[in-house]
C-alpha cells in the first residue's frame, strides 16, 4: 500500500471512529427505549405512531427541500467565509419558510381531517427537519465532534422525556412525541448557544443568487429520488397496516427497530466515507482505492449480517415483552435487507461525488416500481415474509442498477472473498431456521466466527493485530 493510500485510510478509520461514538452512542439510548415501548404501550398503538413517524419521513423532504444534503454537500468545499453566509443563509432563510408553510396547510387541515394527534405530528415533523438541516450543515462546517455529540445529546433528551411522558405521566404515544419532539428543539438551541451559527453566518438581506441556484440545481434532482427512496423502504408498513393489520405492523416494527442496529453501523461508515468519497474523487488511483473499500465494506457487513440474527435469537426472550417474540422470525432475512441496501448506497456517491444527482432519479423509480408490484403480490402470498422479500428484491435491483450506471463515474472490482461471504450468508439463513438448541447456536457462531476470521482482508488482520500489541505495550 502507498503511503498516500495508507494516509487516506488512516483517515477514514479515524472519521468512522469519531461518528462510532456519536452513532452507536445515540442508538443505545434508543435501543434501551424499545423495551420500555413494548412494556408500557400495546403493539396496535405503537404500530400507529409507527405509521405516523413514517408519514413524517414522507414529508420532511417537501418541507427541507433535501437542504440538508445540499448544505453539506456545498459547506464541505466552501473556502472562504462569504461563501459558507450565502450558502446558510439560503438554507436557514429557505427552511423558515416552508416551516411556516407547513404550519398554515395543518391549520387548513385540521378543517378537513379528522387525523388523530396532527398537531403533533406537523409539531414532530418540523422539529425533526430543522434538527436534520442543522447537523448537517454543522457537519459540512468541519463541526464533526459537535455534530456527532448532538446525535448523543438528542438520544439522551428523548430518553429522558420518554421516562417522563411515557412511564411517569402515562401518555402513551402522545408521550413519545412529545419526548421526540421537546429532545430535538433543545438539542438544536443548545448547538446555537454554543457555535452561534446563526449569529455568525446568517445576513437576512444577503442573497447570493448564483450560490442560491447551484444548492437548488443540487437539491431539487433529490427530492423525487427521495420520495422513491420512501416507497422502497417505509411504504411497506402501509401495506402490512393494511392488509394484516397494526398488530402485525408493530412487530414487524419492532424486528426493523433491532436490524437498525445494522443500518446503524452501515450509516457510521457511509458518514464518513461520503467526507472522504468527496476528497478523494479526483485521484488517479481512484478505481483500485474506491474498489479497496467496497470489498472491505462488503466483508464487514457480511460478517454481521451472519452472526448478528444468532446472537439476537438468543437473547430475544428478554429484549422484548412476550407479545413481540414472534418477531424474531424476522430477524435474519431484514438483516440482508439492511445489508443489500447499505451496499447499493455506497455507489450512491458516484452522483454526489460529480454533484449530478439528477442521475439518482431512473434507478430510485425503477426500484420504487418494482417494490410496489412485489409488495401487492409477496403480502398477499406470504404475509410479513412477503413484504421482506419484496425488500431484498427491491434494493437488489437497485444494487444491481447502481452497480453498472456509476461505472461513468468509478469502477468497482469485486473479489473472490466477497463472493465466498455472499454464500455464507445464504447458508446461514437457511441454519437460522433450522436450529432452535442453544447449544448448537453456540457451536455455529464459534464455527463461523473461525471462517470469517481466515477469510478476513490483511488490512483487517493488520488492525486487529497492532490494537492487540498496543494493549500488550
Amino acid at each position: 500500500m502507498s503511503e498516500s493510500n495508507s494516509g487516506r485510510t488512516i483517515k477514514l478509520l479515524k472519521d468512522i471512529g469519531i461518528y462510532a461514538i456519536g452513532n452507536l452512542g445515540s442508538k443505545l439510548v434508543t435501543f434501551m427505549l424499545v423495551p420500555l415501548y413494548t412494556h408500557y404501550i400495546k403493539p396496535d398503538a405503537y404500530g400507529y405512531y409507527d405509521i405516523c413517524l413514517t408519514a413524517v419521513f414522507i414529508l420532511m423532504p417537501f418541507l427541507s427541500l433535501q437542504l440538508r444534503d445540499g448544505g453539506f454537500r456545498f459547506l464541505i468545499e466552501a473556502k472562504d467565509g462569504e461563501r459558507k453566509r450565502a450558502i446558510i443563509t439560503f438554507v436557514y432563510k429557505t427552511l423558515f419558510l416552508n416551516s411556516l408553510i407547513t404550519i398554515t396547510l395543518g391549520i387548513i387541515s385540521a378543517f378537513f381531517l379528522s387525523l388523530e394527534y396532527l398537531g403533533l405530528l406537523i409539531a414532530l415533523l418540523i422539529a425533526m427537519s430543522i434538527y436534520e438541516v442543522v447537523i448537517q450543515v454543522i457537519r459540512g462546517l468541519g463541526y464533526t465532534k459537535h455534530f456527532v455529540a448532538s446525535g448523543i445529546i438528542s438520544a439522551f433528551l428523548i430518553g429522558i422525556f420518554s421516562l417522563i411522558f411515557v412511564v411517569w405521566l402515562d401518555m402513551q404515544i402522545e408521550g413519545i412525541f412529545l419526548a421526540n419532539i421537546l429532545a430535538r428543539l433543545l438539542t438544536i438551541l443548545i448547538l446555537e448557544i454554543r457555535l452561534k451559527i446563526l449569529l455568525r453566518y446568517f445576513r437576512y438581506r444577503f442573497n447570493d443568487k448564483a450560490v442560491n441556484k447551484e444548492i437548488i440545481k443540487y437539491c431539487l434532482p433529490l427530492l423525487p429520488g427521495t420520495i422513491c427512496w420512501w416507497l422502497v423502504g417505509s411504504s411497506n408498513k402501509f401495506f402490512i397496516e393494511h392488509y394484516l393489520g397494526l398488530d402485525q405492523n408493530g412487530l414487524y416494527a419492532v424486528a426493523l427497530k433491532f436490524t437498525a442496529i445494522l443500518e446503524t453501523i452501515a450509516f457510521i461508515f457511509y458518514q464518513a466515507w461520503q467526507e472522504t468519497a468527496i476528497r478523494q474523487y479526483d485521484s488517479k488511483d481512484r478505481d483500485r482505492y474506491f474498489s479497496k473499500i467496497f470489498n472491505n465494506y462488503l466483508y464487514i457487513l457480511g460478517t454481521l449480517v451472519i452472526l448478528f440474527p444468532f446472537v439476537l435469537k438468543l437473547n430475544y426472550f428478554w429484549l422484548v415483552d412476550s407479545a413481540y417474540n414472534s418477531s424474531a422470525q424476522y430477524l435474519f432475512p431484514l438483516s440482508i435487507s439492511a445489508m443489500i441496501y447499505s451496499l447499493a448506497a455506497f455507489f450512491d456517491m458516484g452522483y454526489q461525488c460529480s454533484k449530478r444527482t439528477i442521475y439518482t432519479l431512473p434507478g430510485i423509480a425503477l426500484a420504487a416500481i418494482v417494490n410496489i408490484i412485489a409488495n401487492y403480490f409477496l403480502i398477499q402470498e406470504f404475509q410479513t415474509f412477503g413484504i421482506i422479500a419484496s425488500s431484498i428484491i427491491t434494493f437488489l435491483t437497485l444494487l444491481i442498477y447502481r452497480l453498472i450506471d456509476t461505472r461513468r463515474f468509478f469502477k468497482i472490482g469485486i473479489t473472490h472473498r466477497s463472493f465466498v461471504i455472499i454464500t455464507l450468508i445464504i447458508i446461514s439463513g437457511t441454519i437460522f431456521y433450522l436450529i432452535s438448541s442453544t447449544t448448537i447456536i453456540i457451536l455455529y457462531i464459534v464455527f463461523l466466527l473461525a471462517i470469517i476470521g481466515y477469510l478476513a482482508p490483511q488490512e483487517i488482520k493488520n488492525a486487529i493485530l497492532n490494537k492487540a500489541n498496543l494493549k500488550k505495550t
